[in-house]
């Protein structure tokens, strides 16, 4: 018997790329971990609860709108410890990506049997997708709460918004994280060089946006334009991972015809709630300068700026959208025209051909078809006498009538020398009638 090769399971050593890359989930827990761990110790915990927990708080007095009594309410600001708890919870989303990767989406991606490429695009959509429903679940949330949706004038009225509540300032703390985890993800998941740039824009994007809106405290309206986008994106995906998933067609062209919806929807929401935050509402309470120890960036340069800044990205999704999809389509019209067979048309029938078919077709007329193989013509007498043969391979009695010369000669004879020859003829039919018939 031939013996069988080990297979090497030797495991790469330690500190090297793919020792990293391999166990970055339990490499980064455990860093969490010492923070966490940290908070139990005496020593240690004033510096553990400067990553852990959300500073900058202030309270203010408010009156009880029911009981007039005043109510401290605790809100928060921003500030330089921000960026600590900002590293924290950028370990918490490492952390959760390799947890959704491993537990969640390698199950289903090895069920579905897909190539490398559609496996990279699956393992992303599903990433995402988890991230945009939990922060637009988190994002309403917060909208019902500060009543955003029933009253559009809160999102200018009382600018500077330069307090926020717990829950407002957790969910600009988790958003910078999660777009600042996606750098060293790309080093986690092998990217190709070429393909960094590509992957790098839009988590760059979605930074500069929600930093700026944190910072100049536009922190309202970013929670309306966020929710918005995170919708769209959220039906994207969910379509993309309908067509990785579902082999049915209707299933892959419905799940595209919502995102789409979607998509054009939160862009013309976008446009206008921006146009009415920063066009007509901020321009009622414009600021000649900028007022740090306030907080108040409402000048016309920050306001158009940010305005038109906005307006251009939308403006420039919008452009992609379109030039893909004309893309698509054509595509799919010249596979469409790919698929349909050549059909060569005939050429037009000459003069000279159509008098030779007619020609022939005469012909065939009057010289009626005759199988020489298995009829054999028997002339009895040169007066064509309607005989009765049987031939070898045939069983039946073959009946061969008049030819058309015969009938013609008889037609040239009187009405009595008709008769006569028509009784001539009879007779030997009659006669071998009554033999077979003896």
């Amino acid at each position: 018997m031939a013996l069988k090769k080990k297979t090497s399971t030797k495991n790469p050593p330690i500190l090297s790329h793919e020792f990293v890359i391999q166990n970055h989930g339990d490499i980064v827990s455990c860093v969490a971990m010492l923070f966490v761990v940290g908070l139990m110790v005496q020593v240690t915990s004033p510096l553990a609860y400067m990553f852990i927990a959300l500073h900058h708080n202030v309270t203010s007095t408010v009156q009880d709108s029911e009981y007039g009594v005043p109510i401290d309410v605790l809100r928060y600001t921003y500030g330089v410890r921000d960026a600590c708890a900002v590293f924290f919870y950028f370990l918490i989303c490492i952390v959760m990506h390799a947890i959704v990767q491993e537990y969640i989406l390698d199950k289903f991606s090895k069920k579905l049997h897909l190539s490398k490429s559609k496996q990279n695009k699956f393992n992303e959509s599903g990433q995402l997708l988890v991230f945009y429903v939990i922060s637009f679940l988190w994002a309403g949330d917060i909208m019902v709460r500060e009543n955003l949706l029933t009253n559009l004038s809160s999102l200018w009225l009382n600018y500077p918004h330069n307090t926020m509540a717990f829950t407002l300032k957790f969910f600009y703390i988790i958003q910078i994280a999660y777009w600042f985890h996606s750098y060293p993800e790309l080093y986690f998941q092998k990217v190709k060089r070429e393909d960094i740039s590509s992957k790098l824009l839009y988590p760059t994007l979605h930074l500069v946006f929600i930093v700026g809106a944190y910072l100049l405290n536009f922190n309202r309206v970013g929670v309306v334009l966020l929710s918005l986008q995170y919708l769209a994106e959220a039906a994207f995906h969910t379509a993309r991972l309908i067509y990785f998933s579902d082999k049915s067609e209707s299933g892959r062209k419905g799940g595209y015809t919502i995102a789409n919806i979607a998509f054009v929807v939160s862009r013309l929401l976008t446009v206008t709630i921006t146009v009415l935050t920063f066009w007509y509402g901020l321009a009622l309470s414009s600021a000649a300068a900028i007022d740090f120890e306030a907080g108040n960036f409402n000048t016309d340069i920050i306001r158009i700026g940010s305005l038109s800044v906005i307006s251009l990205l939308q403006a420039w999704l919008m452009w992609n959208f379109l030039t893909f999809y004309l893309k698509y389509m054509k595509e799919k019209t010249s596979q469409k025209n790919k698929a349909k067979p050549v059909v060569a048309k005939k050429p037009k029938a000459t003069i000279q051909d159509r008098i030779t078919k007619a020609k022939k077709k005469r012909e065939e007329r009057k010289s009626p078809p005759k199988d020489k193989k298995n009829i054999r013509i028997i002339l009895i007498s040169r007066i064509n006498i309607t005989p009765y043969f049987l031939h070898k391979d045939f069983k039946k009695i073959n009946i061969f009538y008049f030819s058309e010369k015969q009938t013609k000669e008889d037609d040239d004879l009187p009405e009595v020398d008709q008769n006569t020859k028509k009784n001539l003829r009879s007779r030997p039919v009659a006669a071998a009638a009554a033999q077979k018939a003896k």
